[in-house]
């Protein structure tokens, strides 16, 4: 296939944003595959800041991170990645290079867990507020569980009104793939 699926499309996205020395968010870790690939773009000098409300995730993403011994480059908060903005020190603040979300629910675990439009719109805001010039944010929103069409129309709605002059906002993915295909919407700091 020469059109890239939607998660290698945010992986490059994040690839062309995050350098070496860079800084990065995991706003869902999930798994920790994000961030595990953040880790090792921002290299030894960078640090990477990852967000889970779910102990497993936190532990399954501690443990990735530890099997790749990329555990040093990355601060891992269990908590909602609306609390970015407080817990990313101030000095970081207006340096970060890329974030990326993954909503939806944590593969393999309780489906009634999920991110939600109010606070994933304030961990954009706060994120946004906290990236470099250039950064990008990149959201894969997967929408066919319960809950997930709610937090797509709001984000949609969001994204749709910011500042054409402060941001470029694109939305990327597959329309003629049957049962709900996640989709990108990608948020470049003017």
């Amino acid at each position: 296939m020469n059109m890239l699926p939607v998660i290698p499309f945010a992986h490059s996205l994040m690839e062309i944003a995050v350098k070496k020395g860079g800084f990065a968010i995991d706003a869902t870790a999930g798994n920790g595959h994000d961030t595990v690939f953040l880790a090792k773009l921002v290299g030894d000098s960078g640090k990477v800041f990852a967000f889970d409300i779910q102990p497993e995730a936190v532990i399954r993403t501690k443990e990735r991170l530890q099997k790749e011994r990329l555990d040093t480059r990355v601060e891992l908060f269990r908590t909602g990645h609306e609390h970015a903005g407080e817990c990313i020190p101030a000095g970081y603040h207006g340096k970060i290079s890329g974030a990326i979300f993954n909503l939806g629910y944590l593969p393999n675990s309780d489906k009634s867990v999920i991110t939600r439009p109010e606070t994933t719109i304030a961990a954009v805001e706060q994120i946004f507020a906290m990236l470099e010039t250039g950064g990008v944010i990149a959201i894969v929103v997967y929408h066919g569980h319960e809950g997930g069409a709610f937090e797509r129309d709001r984000l949609l709605e969001y994204v749709k009104k910011l500042d054409q002059k402060q941001a470029h906002v694109l939305q990327y993915g597959f329309i003629n793939q049957e049962n709900h295909p996640p989709f990108l919407i990608a948020i470049e700091k003017r």
